[in-house]
């Protein structure tokens, strides 16, 4: 099967960039100002959720499926970098991850969230990424087929935002991940959501935050491999021998400890 990347990040408000951007005082905390800023977003727009280029990214957790050189299976779930690596080095492992693999990426609302901050943190960081940026101008050998075909076009498949898709691009008709995966009989999401991460975040537990993300990268893929026997991609078989396939990857991670597994194979009711 060609290589799959199912991604999804986690943000915090951007302390630096709120006050680069506003006239804070130096006394007020990091905390003070970004309750100061969504409080008064919250006041302007009704919602205390800040805008897409202020959110700093603090995990990206990814899903790789492939078959490596010698014809083996992989699949392998995990956060980027370390825990106290800085936002510039997440961002360019997650866009070297596809200058390695030119992978089918897959995300829930990546194209409405995930993708847009990171197009934002990697222009402030000045993160290179062109094979991302391919759409058919370069010298590269298979430069044509991103004419056609790219990761940034709404409609081309090379990323398939599920959740988009799904909703046949009618943002009334979306779905919540957590829900969805659950009605297909998978775990759902463990630990918190995402309005939890920066009070999280502040309390230091940015593990918790890695391994809530892999949860969620996982239920992705699981989703998208229904979708994917409903489009033909799998017949009713592979479907259940990738569902099998996974469970087991999954297992071998619980048994070398590696949390939250143990407690998300306990979720599955199908």
């Amino acid at each position: 099967m060609p290589s799959v990347l199912v991604f999804d990040i986690e943000t915090i408000p951007d302390v630096a960039g709120l006050r680069l951007l506003n006239a804070y005082p130096d006394s007020m905390s990091d905390a003070e100002v970004a309750k100061a800023a969504m409080d008064d977003r919250a006041t302007q727009t009704g919602q205390a959720f800040l805008p897409l280029y202020l959110q700093k990214i603090i995990a990206i957790s990814c899903v790789i499926r492939r078959t490596t050189k010698e014809g083996l299976p992989q699949f392998k779930v995990g956060s980027l970098g370390a825990p106290d690596d800085d936002e510039k080095a997440l961002v360019q492992a997650f866009y070297e991850l596809i200058e390695k693999y030119t992978p089918q990426l897959v995300s829930w609302n990546g194209s409405g969230f995930d993708l847009p901050v990171l197009h934002y943190r990697a222009l402030l960081n000045q993160v290179a990424a062109p094979r991302y940026w391919e759409m058919g101008e370069s010298t590269d050998s298979d430069s044509k087929d991103f004419k056609w075909n790219n990761y940034i076009n709404r409609y081309h498949m090379r990323h398939i935002d599920l959740m988009d898709v799904l909703a046949k691009h009618n943002a009334r008709a979306n779905a919540p991940l957590d829900a969805l995966a659950k009605l297909c009989g998978f775990p759902g999401k463990l630990g918190m959501d995402g309005s939890q991460v920066w009070p999280a975040y502040q309390r230091g537990e940015i593990e918790q935050i890695r391994q809530y993300c892999e949860t969620d990268v996982v239920n992705t893929y699981l989703v998208y491999c229904r979708f994917q026997q409903m489009r033909g991609g799998f017949t009713a078989d592979e479907y259940e021998e990738e569902l099998a396939y996974v469970k087991q990857q999954l297992e071998q991670d619980a048994k070398q400890g590696k949390a939250p597994w143990p407690e998300y194979l306990a979720g599955f009711t199908h």
